[in-house]
């Protein structure tokens, strides 16, 4: 993908996989800049994407401490309804979901309008429940016992066990807003309020035919689009296997 946006003239053949020195421009990324405002797009994306992850954290970590550490009647048909809704597919709540943001509130052509769908992530909140079972409960014994809060226990105590989990979830939950077309697709008309992925498509279907290397604008758009998820998972990869629950309780 990375050769192909750097290529003048597009090549198809096997060959083509491998760079040629004569072959090498980066005006493709100039086309594509020309055409959609790729910094824009970026922004939008950072922005939803933002939100997303922090919502994502603050209810993720919220539900996750209580189904994990807190007793009350109903707590497994919480958590078990929870994973129900993981079974149903984002698609089947679209006309609803379109008609509550977009004709009910009017939030459409807006950041909170995108963010709202996906502010409560299931998969986040079964992450952190899962990291909160592992803590020793006799550290939140004894910080009940000194008369502490849950939500200081939580702040103080649990956060800092669990800073693993915290980098899972924004990388897990990072990809899918990143990525996202569909809904910001529906709920955004205004061009300068759509997100990158929404504008290459846009760019895809009526503008690239018009381009002198239609191909290689696509895929520098691609390559810009795919960049910061690569970079984030190449530079965090090792909290998806380390924890520091055993060093926090040594001692």
């Amino acid at each position: 993908m990375v050769v192909g946006s750097l290529q003048r003239d597009p090549d198809t053949s096997p060959g083509g996989a491998f760079p040629e020195p004569g072959n090498l421009t980066g005006e493709n990324y100039g086309a594509i800049n020309g055409s959609i405002d790729l910094l824009r797009g970026v922004v939008n994306s950072g922005i939803f994407t933002g939100g997303v992850i922090l919502c994502t954290v603050i209810f993720g970590v919220l539900a996750g401490y209580a189904l994990a550490l807190i007793r009350f009647r109903g707590r497994g048909v919480v958590f078990g309804m929870m994973l129900l809704v993981q079974m149903i597919p984002f698609q089947l709540l679209l006309i609803p979901l379109y008609v509550m943001i977009v004709r009910d509130y009017r939030l459409g052509d807006t950041y909170i309008g995108m963010i709202a769908p996906f502010a409560i992530n299931s998969t986040a909140v079964f992450i952190f429940r899962q990291y909160f079972l592992q803590l020793p409960s006799s550290l939140f014994e004894a910080a009940r016992m000194d008369g502490a809060g849950e939500l200081r226990i939580l702040w103080t105590i649990a956060l800092p066990m669990v800073r693993p989990a915290l980098v899972t979830a924004v990388l897990v939950t990072f990809i899918g807003p990143w990525n996202e077309f569909l809904w910001p697709f529906l709920v955004t008309k205004d061009a300068s309020m759509q997100p990158l992925a929404v504008s290459l498509a846009n760019y895809i279907s009526n503008i690239s035919s018009a381009t002198a290397n239609p191909f290689g604008a696509i895929l520098a758009g691609a390559c810009v689009l795919a960049a910061p998820a690569i970079a984030l998972f190449v530079a965090f990869q090792r909290y998806f296997v380390s924890t520091d629950v055993g060093s926090s309780v040594k001692g």
